[in-house]
C-alpha cells in the first residue's frame, strides 16, 4: 500500500523528536487536551511534517541510501527506486496543501512564516548539488529548523514563549542527535563519498563532540533551571557515551540490530523525559 510506504518515508521511529518539541511549550496545560487544535497540531508534526522533511531528503540522497543498511525500516525510513522518489514530491505537496490551511486556521497568519522557515531550511539542506547536508559543519546549523516546531506549538496552543536558555538547550540537543545519526551512517556515507562532520573528522572525534554537547546540556539543566532529576537522567546517558567511546565500541561500526536497539531505547527515554518535563514544567522556568 502506498500509505504504508509514505508512513515509512516519514520515519516513525524518529517522531519522538518532533513530539518532544511540540509538547514542551504545553507543559502542565492539561486543558489543552480538550482542544481539537492541540490534536491536529500533534498530528501535523508527526506525519505531514516528517513526511515532507524526510521525503525531501530521500529524493536527493538516493545514491547514499542505496548503501545504507539502516534504510527500508519504519525506524529509519524507506528505500525506493529512483523513479518512485522522483515523483515523491507530489504526495508531499498534496499532504501539505491539505493540512497547512488547518494550521493557519488554528494558529493564525503567523503560522505562514514558520512554515516558510521549514521550507527554507529544508531547501538549503537538500539542494541537489550544493546542499548544506554535504557542507560540514553547516549541516549541524540546519538543525535549528527543528526548533521552529516550538513557535508552531505556541501559536496553535496559545502558550507562553519559553526562555532563551530552553531554545539553546534544544539546539544543542538537535545537533547532538544529528551527530549520533552521522556516526551510525559513517560507513555508507564514506562509501558514497558524502561529506559529513563524522566522515571528515572520524567517529571518535565526533563522539567526543557529542559528549561535549551533552556536558553543556547537563550544565544548562542544573545551572539555569535547577533541574537535578532531568539533569541526572541526561548524566546517565553521558556515562553511556563515555563507556561507548573509551571501552565498548570505540570507532567500531554499529550493527543493524544495535542501531534498532538504540532507536528503541531513544524512544523509551523520550517518552519518559517528555512525560517528566511536561508534568514538571522544568524547562519553562529559569531559576537564575
Amino acid at each position: 500500500m502506498k500509505f504504508l510506504f509514505y508512513l515509512k518515508v516519514s520515519r516513525p521511529g524518529l517522531w519522538f523528536a518532533t513530539i518532544w518539541l511540540y509538547l514542551l511549550p504545553t507543559s502542565q496545560a492539561a486543558t489543552l487536551f480538550e482542544n481539537p487544535s492541540f490534536w491536529f497540531g500533534l498530528f501535523y508534526i508527526t506525519f505531514p511534517l516528517n513526511f515532507m522533511v524526510y521525503g525531501w531528503n530521500d529524493m536527493v540522497d538516493y545514491e547514499t541510501d542505496l548503501l545504507n543498511p539502516r534504510k527500508n525500516t519504519y525506524w529509519f525510513g524507506a528505500r525506493a527506486s529512483k523513479e518512485v522518489l522522483k515523483g515523491l514530491w507530489k504526495p508531499i505537496l498534496i499532504v501539505q496543501i491539505l493540512t497547512v490551511p488547518f494550521l493557519i486556521y488554528f494558529g493564525g497568519m503567523y503560522i505562514i512564516p514558520v512554515f516558510l522557515g521549514f521550507l527554507l531550511i529544508n531547501g538549503l539542506y537538500n539542494l541537489p548539488n550544493h546542499g548544506l547536508r554535504s557542507l560540514p559543519p553547516l549541516e549541524l546549523i540546519c538543525q535549528i529548523g527543528y526548533l521552529l516546531i516550538v513557535p508552531l506549538s505556541i501559536l496553535i496552543n496559545d502558550t507562553a514563549i519559553p526562555p532563551w536558555q530552553t531554545f539553546f538547550y534544544l539546539f544543542l540537543f538537535s545537533m547532538q542527535s544529528h551527530l549520533m545519526g552521522e556516526v551510525m551512517d559513517i560507513a555508507p556515507d564514506r562509501a558514497a563519498n558524502r561529506k559529513t562532520t563524522a566522515t571528515i573528522i572520524g567517529a571518535v572525534k565526533t563522539k567526543m563532540i557529542i559528549i561535549f554537547l551533552v556536558m553543556i546540556e547537563v550544565a544548562i539543566l542544573v545551572y539555569y533551571f535547577g533541574e537535578y532529576i532531568f539533569g541526572a537522567t541526561l548524566g546517565l546517558g553521558l556515562i553511556w557515551l563515555l563507556l561507548d567511546l573509551f571501552f565498548i565500541y570505540k570507532n567500531k561500526v554499529y550493527t543493524i540490530g544495535q542501531m534498532k536497539l538504540f532507536a528503541l531505547l531513544s524512544n523509551v527515554m523520550a517518552i519518559a523525559t517528555i512525560g517528566y518535563v511536561w508534568w514538571s514544567g522544568c524547562l519553562l522556568q529559569v531559576v537564575r
